[in-house]
């Protein structure tokens, strides 16, 4: 595992996530800290090392930017993120449907986060997908790093068919209209290992008492103008930063106008 930290911040429809989005803001998280008057919060970003014939890997090189370049200078005195200080950690994951789960699950529990965003690449996609929904199902096309290949076998056994994401997908989808960053909803993050480990993430989660987890896929890096071809890091980085910083504002004063799921 390769880790980094930025110093010092049946379907199973979260029903109960949305009823208590306004009692979760007067309860302090486990994991929150506060220092002098200034609230910390834990993000842990993850990404998986490689995959093959990708020269530039997104969900490699955007968690580690995050983490080494933060959520920069918030100005405006009334946003949420102005008096709270975020560390990100970074962490990248195996392209394994026996390990990646493990390994984010090891840097969870070094870091206790408010947020896990785990994010992966989808090869065929021309835009950031913001997935929905994680679904109990490995039905794998070709063989994993460890030449593992399930077919249309249980993630968990005896699991919700599905968990949908905890991330203010409305208010994300938002920003990257500001920031012109082409993006669509996905309905899920197929059957390979980025659904697995999107699962047993949510499956975690729905244990937690207040904790915001979800699932982003990036299209490849394209260094060209020609958005069909894919975005530029630049971009995708930006992307990132957006979806962090939504996630610590509705963590923060959730509000059920920054879901969105259908």
């Amino acid at each position: 595992m390769r880790f980094s930290r930025k110093p010092p911040l049946a379907w199973a429809v979260d029903a109960r996530w949305l009823q208590d989005s306004a009692a979760m803001s007067l309860v302090p998280s486990a994991a929150a800290v506060t220092l002098g008057r200034m609230q910390q919060l834990n993000v842990v970003i993850s990404g998986f090392d490689q995959y093959e014939g990708v020269d530039v890997n997104p969900s490699f090189e955007v968690p580690n930017a995050l983490a080494k370049q933060g959520l920069g200078e918030i100005a405006d005195i009334d946003d949420p993120l102005h008096d709270v200080d975020v560390s990100i950690s970074a962490v990248s994951l195996p392209v394994s449907f026996a390990n990646a789960w493990p390994t984010l699950r090891e840097a969870i529990d070094a870091t206790r986060p408010n947020i896990v965003i785990a994010t992966g690449l989808k090869h065929a996609a021309h835009s950031v997908a913001l997935e929905r929904c994680a679904t109990n199902l490995m039905n794998a096309a070709k063989p994993d790093a460890d030449n593992a290949l399930p077919r249309f076998e249980s993630i968990i056994p005896d699991g919700p068919a599905a968990y949908w994401t905890r991330l203010p997908l409305r208010a994300i989808i938002n920003d990257f209209a500001h920031d012109a960053i082409p993006a669509t909803l996905s309905s899920d993050a197929g059957t390979f290992v980025c659904n697995s480990l999107f699962y047993h993430l949510l499956n975690w989660a729905s244990t937690q008492d207040r904790v915001l987890a979800g699932f982003v896929s990036f299209p490849l890096v394209n260094g060209t103008s020609h958005r069909q071809h894919g975005l530029s890091l630049d971009q995708l980085v930006l992307a990132g930063r957006d979806v962090v910083r939504e996630a610590v504002r509705y963590y923060l004063q959730p509000s059920s106008r920054d879901i969105l799921i259908a």
